[in-house]
């Protein structure tokens, strides 16, 4: 194995992508340069990071300038704005894209994050950013929402392939994967090629720790205290548990045989919270192969430095990580709390990200008309 940890990491089957997006990456020849030296093969973007984006520089202007002289609504600016990032990272990706058989050089897109308790427009809006960005190596961002999974079951019903976000519990993760078995059965039916569709299921991590680090040292037993840091890489061990078990299954075969590709695990929000934490905690101990692991910048810094690449952390770990839930629940922790706690959270952010995003570019507008 090489000495280069990025190249260990993608030697054992972790794809790795950059969380994250912007004009001045694209233009500057940066995200070129991670793809050529940090073995980069995927981006994703959220509204945090295009808000970000636009808030920083002057990378846009010219576009908005554009835009504001053929008197462009408000949210056709952001729809052109940040699909052109998308189209154009797209067009940077498509070498690995090509190579990897369409497994990788995606580039994902979130839709609205304030549809994502209405089924039927995340569906359209779905079908739209599709449509718009023009790229077979997108990825439509779609929220894990009990509203989010009819619209997942019928946007890769379309042919359209599909990046489930927000996932944090087990029990929603298969949802997940029922919906997406689903879409694929329909998509079958309406005549697209399996082979052409492809999805990710993205599984929360650090936030899990977050949230439920806080709780314990709340209730501040010894038992509790024990557990802290051990609940986000549990719940992502046994969440790679019921993807084996779910793609091992004679619904996925009859799929499969038909040319389906799997819809890997990605796992999302790796960046440490906790600056007690080794920063490479949520990659290096979620090796596994045919997995995505998309980190911000920092991180992917982090893991070409100092990580510990041992092989596959995950496989065979899903009985080690039920029992730590037993403990956690034991220890007076509502699981099913934290993950109700930790969707709505994770919608309400995205959605004030979006307001973020749209008070940035209309302030831009107001400049630009002058």
């Amino acid at each position: 194995m090489s000495n280069d940890k990025l190249a260990q990491l993608s030697e054992a089957g972790v794809s790795i992508w950059l969380d994250d997006l912007s004009r001045e990456r694209l233009d500057s020849g940066n995200l070129a340069a991670l793809v050529r030296d940090k073995h980069v093969v995927g981006v994703t973007t959220n509204p945090t990071i295009f808000a970000n984006a636009l808030a920083k520089g002057d990378a846009y202007d010219a576009q908005v300038r554009e835009l504001a002289a053929r008197d462009a609504s408000l949210d056709a600016v952001v729809r052109e704005l940040t699909t052109t990032d998308v189209r154009n990272a797209a067009d940077l990706f498509r070498d690995v894209y090509t190579a990897s058989n369409g497994v990788d050089g995606r580039v994902s897109i979130e839709v609205d994050p304030r549809l994502a308790k209405d089924a039927e427009k995340t569906a359209a809006e779905a079908q739209d950013l599709w449509k718009t960005v023009d790229r077979p190596n997108v990825l439509i961002k779609i929220p894990a929402t009990e509203e989010g999974l009819p619209a997942i079951t019928r946007t890769l019903a379309e042919g359209i392939s599909v990046n489930v976000t927000l996932i944090f519990s087990v029990e929603r993760y298969q949802a997940v994967i029922e919906a997406f078995f689903a879409g694929l059965e329909q998509a079958k039916a309406n005549g697209h090629d399996l082979r052409g569709i492809h999805s990710v299921a993205s599984f929360f991590v650090s936030r899990v720790d977050s949230e439920i680090d806080k709780r314990l040292k709340e209730i501040g037993t010894d038992e509790a205290t024990a557990l802290l840091g051990e609940a986000a890489i549990a719940n992502a061990r046994l969440a790679y548990a019921a993807f084996e078990e779910l793609f091992a299954s004679d619904r996925w075969k009859a799929l499969a045989a038909e040319g389906a590709n799997a819809q890997r695990p990605l796992w999302a929000s790796t960046g440490v919270k906790d600056p007690s934490y080794s920063p490479t905690r949520y990659v290096d101990q979620l090796v596994v192969a045919d997995t995505v692991n998309t980190m911000p910048e920092k991180t992917l810094d982090a893991v070409a430095e100092q990580a510990e690449i041992a092989g596959d952390a995950v496989t065979g770990k899903g009985a080690e990580a039920q029992a730590i839930f037993d403990k956690l629940a034991a220890a007076g922790i509502d699981i099913p709390d934290v993950f109700k706690v930790l969707e709505t959270e994770g919608v309400e952010k995205f959605e004030k990200s979006w307001e973020e995003l749209l008070e940035s570019v209309t302030g831009q507008l107001d400049k630009a008309k002058g």
